[in-house]
C-alpha cells in the first residue's frame, strides 16, 4: 500500500487517541447503514408512507451535501480537533432527540442535524488520526480503513439487532457510542495537525475546474442509484417476504445489508485499489458503472422474488465498492486542487444526488409499480457513463497512466466514497 510497507503490528500499535479516533470513525460510519433496516418499522409505527420514511435519508444527505462545501474551511478556522468534537456532539445529540420522536417529520428535521455532524467528523478524522500517530503514518491509515469497513458492514447488523426490539433502540445505541468515542478523543487527543487556511468559498470555486466538474456530474448519477438501492430496497424486500408468507422484519433486513456492507467493505479496501492499478481508473470505473447498470435492471425484473432481491443487493455490495473507491481516487489524481477542497466539492455534489433518490423512488413506486424505482436507477447509471465519456478529454492526468495513490489519498479515497 505504501512504500514503507506498513505492517499488521504498525497498524495495532498506536497511541491511544489514534485508537479513540478509529473508534469513533466505526461508530461514524455505523450510522449510514444504521436506518435501513427500521425504514419499514417506522413507517408502520408511525404511520408513514414508505415515501416519508425514506426521506430520514434525503434530509440526512441533503445537509451533508451542503455541509461538505464548508468543512474544509470550518475546520482550517477552528482546528480540527475541535472540529472533530462539534461533530461527534452534534451526531451525539440528534440521535439521542430522534429516539424521543414522536412523528415521522420529527425524525427527519433532526436526522439533518445528524448528517451535519457526521459531514464535520468524517471531513477531518482522516487528518485527525494522521496527525495522532507516534510513528510513519501508514499503519495508522490501516487501522482507518480497517474502523471504516467495520463500520460499515456493522451498520445495518447493529440496526437490526436493536431494530428488533424496537425502532427507538439503534438512535439511542448510536448515541451511547458517539458519546463514548467524544469522550475518547475529549480526553486523549491533544496533539493534532496545523491546517492551512481555506477560503469559505474554495470547493464552490474548485467545481469551476473541468475535470472535477465532470467527476461530479458523474458522482451525481451515479448516488442516486446508490441510494436507491440501499435506501429503497428494505419496502420490496419486505414485500417480496410478505408475499412468501414471511416475516422478515429489522434483523432479516439487517442481516441481507450486513452482508451487503461486508462486500462493499472487502471491495474499498482491497479489490479497488488492485483493479485501478491493474487497468486504470477510467476502464474500472466505466465497467463498473456498466456492470450496476445490469444489475439495476436484474432488480427491476427480480423485484417480486425474495431470493433475487437479496442475492442482488449483495453483489450491488462488491460494485458499490469498487465504485466508491474508484471514483473517489480519479478525483485526487484528475486536478491539481488542495486534495481537502477537491474532495469537499465532490462530496458536496455527489450526495445532492443520494438526497434526491430517496425523495424520488417512494413516490415513483406508489404511482407506477414497486420495480420502477430500479429501472430509473439503471437509466441514471447510463447517464452517469454519458458523462464519463463526454467529459473525458478533461481526464487525461487520469487516462493513460496507472495510479499510484500515497497511503494517505488511498485511505481519503476508502473514507470518502464510503461516507456515502
Amino acid at each position: 500500500m505504501t512504500a514503507s510497507a506498513p505492517t499488521l503490528r504498525d497498524a495495532f500499535t498506536q497511541p491511544k487517541a489514534v485508537w479513540a479516533i478509529a473508534f469513533a470513525a466505526t461508530v461514524s460510519f455505523m450510522g449510514i447503514g444504521l436506518v435501513d433496516p427500521i425504514l419499514p418499522a417506522i413507517s408502520a409505527q408511525l404511520d408513514a408512507t414508505p415515501s416519508q420514511a425514506m426521506l430520514l435519508f434525503t434530509s440526512y444527505l441533503f445537509i451533508t451535501a451542503i455541509a461538505m462545501f464548508f468543512t474544509s474551511w470550518f475546520a482550517s478556522r477552528v482546528g480540527v480537533r475541535t472540529t472533530l468534537l462539534i461533530g461527534l456532539a452534534l451526531v451525539v445529540v440528534f440521535a439521542a432527540l430522534a429516539s424521543t420522536s414522536g412523528s415521522v417529520n420529527e425524525i427527519i428535521g433532526l436526522r439533518a442535524g445528524w448528517g451535519l455532524g457526521n459531514a464535520l467528523f468524517i471531513s477531518t478524522a482522516l487528518a485527525a488520526i494522521v496527525g495522532a500517530t507516534a510513528g510513519p503514518s501508514g499503519g495508522a491509515i490501516i487501522l482507518y480503513e480497517t474502523a471504516l469497513g467495520i463500520g460499515m458492514a456493522l451498520g445495518p447488523l447493529l440496526g437490526g439487532l436493536l431494530g428488533s426490539i424496537s425502532w427507538r433502540a439503534p438512535f439511542i445505541g448510536t448515541a451511547v457510542l458517539m458519546a463514548i468515542g467524544l469522550v475518547a478523543i475529549l480526553v486523549l487527543l491533544r496533539r493534532e495537525p496545523r491546517p492551512a487556511h481555506v477560503s469559505p468559498l474554495a470547493a464552490l470555486r474548485a467545481l469551476r475546474h473541468p475535470a472535477l466538474r465532470t467527476l461530479a456530474l458523474t458522482a451525481v448519477f451515479y448516488n442516486f442509484a446508490f441510494f436507491t438501492l440501499l435506501a429503497y430496497s428494505p419496502f420490496p424486500l419486505e414485500a417480496a417476504a410478505a408475499a412468501r408468507g414471511t416475516e422478515f422484519g429489522a434483523m432479516g433486513i439487517g442481516g441481507v445489508f450486513f452482508g451487503w456492507g461486508v462486500c462493499l467493505a472487502i471491495t474499498s479496501v482491497f479489490v479497488a485499489p488492485v483493479l485501478t492499478r491493474a487497468i486504470g481508473l477510467i476502464p474500472t470505473l466505466l465497467t463498473t458503472l456498466a456492470l450496476l447498470t445490469l444489475l439495476m435492471v436484474g432488480l427491476f425484473a427480480l423485484h417480486t422474488s425474495m431470493v433475487g432481491i437479496i442475492a442482488l443487493i449483495v453483489v450491488g455490495g462488491l460494485l458499490l465498492g469498487v465504485m466508491n473507491t474508484a471514483l473517489t481516487e480519479t478525483v485526487m489524481e484528475a486536478t491539481d486542487l488542495p486534495r481537502g477542497v477537491a474532495s469537499s466539492a465532490y462530496s458536496g455534489v455527489r450526495f445532492l444526488g443520494g438526497a434526491i433518490a430517496p425523495a424520488v423512488a417512494g413516490p415513483l413506486a406508489a404511482a407506477t409499480s414497486a420495480g420502477m424505482p430500479y429501472l430509473l436507477a439503471a437509466g441514471t447509471l447510463v447517464l452517469s457513463i454519458l458523462m464519463l465519456i463526454i467529459g473525458r478529454r478533461h481526464l487525461a492526468a487520469v487516462s493513460h497512466q496507472p495510479v499510484h495513490l500515497e497511503a494517505e489519498e488511498e485511505a481519503e479515497a476508502i473514507a470518502v466514497g464510503d461516507g456515502a
